[in-house]
Parts: structure tokens; C-alpha cells; sequence
């Protein structure tokens, strides 16, 4: 199972449909990856317009991180954080871990070579995969 399949099983996730399940994705330059990124976030924000019309699986994603962050000992922020987000989630988040996911989701070669950038990067898009495969994230975190 690669990473991100672990992240949406760790949250209850029904498997997602073979054309939505992440696979090794060729790198994007930045361009492309605004692009697709805004292509994303037009289809989360209809989603979220679908599901208020009508009954739609929802996995509220926010509340079940919430809950797992209050109960754990150390004080994690998956809120910002690509790192607190694996640890909560019980999932390993060396910097080995989160290269893989990146390549895995398609990050831009250039946000690849930054740290911090590909966390940043990471972290956006795992929250925007999330709520492309149903989750309930809020808008505020997806922008």
C-alpha cells in the first residue's frame, strides 16, 4: 500500500476508486503544479457544494484529527504540519518518509531540492487529497 493509501485506511477512508488513488506521479514544474493545483481546488469546492445538497459519505477528517491530537501526549499541530500529521497518525515522518510521499503525490522538482518548501508543498496536498476523496477539510486550510 503506498503512503497516502495508509493515511486515508489510518482515517477510515472507504479504498479509493484505481483513478483516484495516487500513484507515482512524473514531477511537475511549478506552473503545472499551480494549475492543477487550482483544477483541485475547484473540484473540492464542488464537492462541497454536492454534499450540502445531498447525502454524500463525508469523513470528517478535522474532527477525528482533532480527537487523536487531544489524546496524544506530545502537542501536535496537524493543522500545519506535515510532520504532526504522519506522527498522529502513526506513520513514519523522516524526512526519508516524506521525500516518498512528495515523489508519490507529483511534487515539483524545485520544491523537491527546499525542505521546507516540500513539507509546505506536502502538506497542502495531502489536505487537498483528503478532501478530494470525500474528507471533510475546511476551506481555510485548503487556500
Amino acid at each position: 500500500m503506498n503512503i497516502f493509501g495508509k493515511i486515508l485506511d489510518k482515517l477510515g477512508f472507504d479504498k479509493p476508486k484505481e483513478e483516484e488513488a495516487p500513484k507515482e506521479k512524473p514531477q511537475m514544474s511549478s506552473a503545472e503544479d499551480a494549475a492543477e493545483r487550482a483544477e483541485r481546488l475547484e473540484r473540492i469546492k464542488a464537492n462541497y457544494a454536492a454534499r450540502s445538497s445531498k447525502e454524500i459519505s463525508v469523513v470528517d477528517v478535522e474532527a477525528k484529527l482533532d480527537k487523536m491530537a487531544a489524546e496524544n501526549p506530545e502537542e501536535l499541530n496537524w493543522k500545519v504540519s506535515i510532520v504532526d500529521l504522519l506522527k498522529l497518525l502513526d506513520l513514519d515522518s523522516s524526512y526519508e518518509a516524506r521525500k516518498e510521499l512528495a515523489i508519490e503525490l507529483g511534487c515539483p522538482a524545485e520544491k523537491m531540492e527546499d525542505s521546507a518548501e516540500m513539507n509546505t508543498w506536502l502538506h497542502k496536498t495531502v489536505l487537498e487529497k483528503l478532501a478530494e476523496n470525500g474528507g471533510n477539510i475546511p476551506m481555510e486550510l485548503l487556500d
